[in-house]
């Protein structure tokens, strides 16, 4: 009998991709049991992704031995949580859509006495920060409150600072003028030694808390959310759970910004408002 090494190859190829996926999902029912951090319906190959690179970077042989290091020790849970959470935003990130929230939102806003905004999913704050400086340039400033949460404690405390590194205010300064910023961007932060500090007193009307986009609930109700490149990490069972969340934490008429590579489905909630730069009202 000819044996087929190729198809045996596969078979273990196979059984090992399997083995890996419980090995995950246990992994992260876990994490979710023991720490209420819930990843479970996160993007299967995102998920696997930052695994692979915690493993490694603890010199482990497998996903089990990476479970059983984050059950019994809270600092290597941390050290994970930074890779599930690895912050990739910038001030003005996109700055057409910025651009279309001044002429086409802003506006809307201003009409109203007070208002409500709510990032979900800010990072280290660079999009908070930003709104902030739209709503002083369009004279909104003090009628509007910016919350701004994540489920990440660490990166919110990176955002209460409101301290980058210098050597990003070049892209930063350039996405500002390219969303029609109306003053020098260097008024908007301080040199300290090798960081730029945003101007504290932006920060007055900044409201940054945890929030997990996951489990909590609604906590207010918004006149616009931003959720810009958070959902692309779902799978789409959460994907539609955080629409839900966000349909009843909109009042009526309110906006809802998402990310470039990011869409909503539930048309009878919403409606584009501008399909290119993903704005969409509620219904």
């Amino acid at each position: 009998m000819i044996r087929d090494e190729g198809v045996g190859f596969g078979l273990q190829e196979e059984a090992e991709g399997a083995r890996e996926g419980v090995e995950v999902e246990l992994l992260l029912e876990g994490l979710y049991r023991l720490y209420g951090y819930d990843f479970r319906q996160y993007s299967p190959g995102s998920i696997r992704r930052r695994v692979k690179h915690r493993m490694e970077a603890e010199r482990l042989r497998t996903i089990s031995e990476l479970q059983s290091l984050v059950l019994h020790d809270a600092d290597a849970m941390q050290r994970l949580l930074r890779d599930f959470s690895i912050p990739v935003t910038e001030m003005f990130r996109d700055s057409e859509v910025f651009r279309e929230l001044r002429r086409r939102v802003l506006p809307e806003l201003a009409k109203l006495p007070s208002f409500r905004i709510w990032h979900a999913g800010c990072s280290t704050g660079e999009e908070a920060y930003s709104m902030a400086i739209m709503l002083r340039e369009e004279g909104l400033e003090g009628r509007g409150t910016i919350y701004a949460t994540d489920m990440n404690e660490e990166l919110l405390e990176r955002a209460r600072r409101g301290s980058y590194p210098i050597g990003r205010m070049k892209q930063y300064t350039s996405n500002y003028l390219r969303s029609d910023g109306r003053q020098p961007f260097s008024e908007y932060y301080a040199v300290d030694g090798d960081d730029a500090v945003i101007d504290p007193t932006l920060r007055k009307h900044i409201v940054f808390a945890r929030h997990n986009l996951a489990t909590d609930h609604s906590f207010n109700e918004f006149h616009l959310i931003l959720c810009r490149n958070v959902l692309i990490y779902f799978n789409p069972s959460l994907q539609a759970r955080v629409l839900r969340l966000f349909r009843e934490s909109m009042t009526p008429g309110g906006t809802l910004a998402l990310g470039m590579k990011e869409a909503v489905l539930q048309r009878t909630d919403w409606e584009e408002l501008d399909s290119a730069h993903r704005l969409y009202r509620a219904v």
